[in-house]
């Protein structure tokens, strides 16, 4: 009877096979069997593979199989063309060439000087002679990067070789999970063999390859015919000029259209960035740090607390006191706001899934941007100094916030919602008792990560006017003064690291008492 039901599955699964892979039923068959029976490594090889390349796995769908080897297989091309035709010396050879005309020159200079009796003339010798050296040294160069060519062809011809035989083991295996993943979901996995994808798969080929080979091996494209390669031209005078006029004209206009809503944003962040420098900056410096070292110790413990006074001892020491607050103030500011809008705006994107998914372009766009160029609307709207340098921290700096605020909400339980809701809890109460102390954790990561980008910010915002630490550390990079770069450096890192200490501490003091979170 037992072998009977296992004749019914081994023809159940033959079966299931053939209809999977539509060619060479017996061989897949028995390779498949073999992939899932072994323990080890299984010793499973395709020779059509190990041939097609990376066109057999776009045959039958397997487009990461194809890329994958498509690229490495293009880099092998690359070194085999390279041994094979490519001048190898050739940058040198021009270089060389260069050097000579220059040696020429010079060597022109010192014979009119010379003979026109002027006492400097052997400068342009003594030039002459190190361009004459140099010129030596590039020659060889030259000669030993042209008698490294059959190496890298044999190093070309051997990944060439190696990839096709990794392709050969590894084929069945790729084929044998595809296999598993048509089983569970068939109408989206794809099956058999397909021509149609096979020259997709070609064109794709022909797509990348020569134009690649081409331009590492032969020689770079004639810039004259480069812009129309792909039958477009992309000189900057076609698109970029018109383009870049228009958003000019465009930022012009809101400016001036919005003038009164950007001067009320500047002056509402001048406030805020104001009060924390009169209490952080014009205060008795003394007054200060016993100030932060007492609330370090009420919120977040002593050793908080015995750190927080070393960094502010160093902060005075080294006569960083003034600049460290104000940079304090500047990144208190962005941080505070950063939290006072991102946490709201990660509970509604927790909540709302259409809203999340519509701002994530926008996260994306603010967390990838690089920061030197949201500097420039930011600068057109609200001009340089302290509210410009922390409106770009802002930017900068609130995505991960709402970004983890959101996955903590979407993370508690729905079983734990409904349980509270069955005992009578309201959405305020659902989400101030519930949601936002379960959430907590992944919150303050947030924080933490904002409080991080908001730090990496100081700098650029000083090319901006924002002052503070920054501006130390941009005059040490200007004039190469390593030793105030790192002192100023090592500041930032403090400031940064008191204010996250005390935030994370007090939190983790309240959750072990019972509080939010615990």
């Amino acid at each position: 009877m037992q072998q009977g039901e296992h004749s019914d599955e081994s023809l159940e699964l033959n079966s299931s096979i053939a209809n999977f892979v539509r060619t060479r039923h017996a061989y897949y068959g028995r390779e498949f069997e073999k992939i899932q029976a072994a323990t080890r490594f299984p010793w499973s090889w395709n020779t059509t593979a190990a041939l097609a390349g990376p066109f057999w796995g776009a045959s039958r769908g397997l487009w990461g199989y194809f890329w994958m080897f498509l690229v490495l297989e293009v880099l092998a091309l690359v070194q085999i063309g390279r041994g094979w035709w490519g001048d190898l010396g050739a940058d040198k050879l021009a270089r060389l060439e260069r050097l000579n005309f220059k040696y020429d020159e010079f060597m022109a200079k010192y014979e009119a000087a010379r003979l026109a009796g002027y006492p400097d003339a052997t400068s342009y010798l003594n030039r002459a002679e190190n361009l004459e050296k140099i010129a030596g040294r590039v020659a060889e160069e030259a000669v030993v990067a042209a008698q490294g060519a059959t190496t890298i062809l044999l190093v070309g011809l051997a990944l060439f070789v190696g990839l096709r035989l990794v392709q050969g083991f590894y084929a069945n295996m790729r084929y044998e999970k595809q296999y598993l993943t048509w089983r569970a979901n068939p109408s989206r996995t794809a099956a058999g063999v397909s021509w149609l994808r096979a020259g997709l798969g070609g064109v794709l080929w022909l797509a990348i390859v020569p134009l690649t080979l081409y331009r590492f091996t032969v020689g770079k494209i004639d810039p004259e015919l480069e812009p129309y390669v792909a039958g477009v031209p992309i000189e900057k005078g076609s698109y970029y000029a018109p383009v870049s006029d228009w958003l000019d004209s465009g930022f012009d206009w809101l400016s001036i259209e919005g003038a009164g809503v950007f001067d009320g944003v500047v002056a509402a962040i001048s406030a805020v960035v104001g009060a924390l420098e009169t209490v952080l900056v014009d205060a008795p410096w003394p007054v200060v740090m016993t100030v932060i070292v007492v609330l370090a110790w009420r919120l977040a413990g002593p050793r908080v607390a015995v750190f927080t006074g070393a960094a502010l001892a160093y902060l005075a020491l080294f006569g960083l006191w003034e600049t460290s607050m104000v940079t304090v103030a500047l990144l208190g500011a962005a941080a505070f706001l950063c939290v006072l809008f991102g946490i709201p705006l990660g509970i509604w994107f927790g909540k709302n899934e259409r809203a999340y998914h519509a701002a994530q372009p926008v996260l994306d766009f603010m967390q990838t941007m690089p920061a030197f160029v949201y500097l420039i609307p930011i600068i057109a709207f609200f001009g340089t100094g302290k509210p410009p340098g922390v409106l770009a921290t802002l930017v900068f700096g609130m995505p991960p916030v709402i970004r983890l605020t959101a996955l903590g909400i979407r993370g508690v339980p729905e079983t734990t919602k409904e349980a509270a809701i069955a005992f009578g809890c309201t959405r305020w109460t659902l989400l101030k008792d519930v949601e936002l102390p379960l959430a907590m954790p992944s919150i303050m990561t947030g924080v933490n990560q904002t409080i991080l980008m908001c730090l990496s910010m100081v700098v650029i915002a000083s090319l901006i006017g924002a002052k503070g630490l920054g501006q130390d550390v941009l005059i040490a990079l200007q004039y190469a003064a390593k030793g105030q770069g790192m002192l100023a450096g090592l500041a930032i890192l403090f400031c940064a690291m008191v204010i996250d200490r005390i935030i994370q501490g007090h939190y983790k003091r309240s959750t072990s008492r019972g509080g939010p979170g615990g």
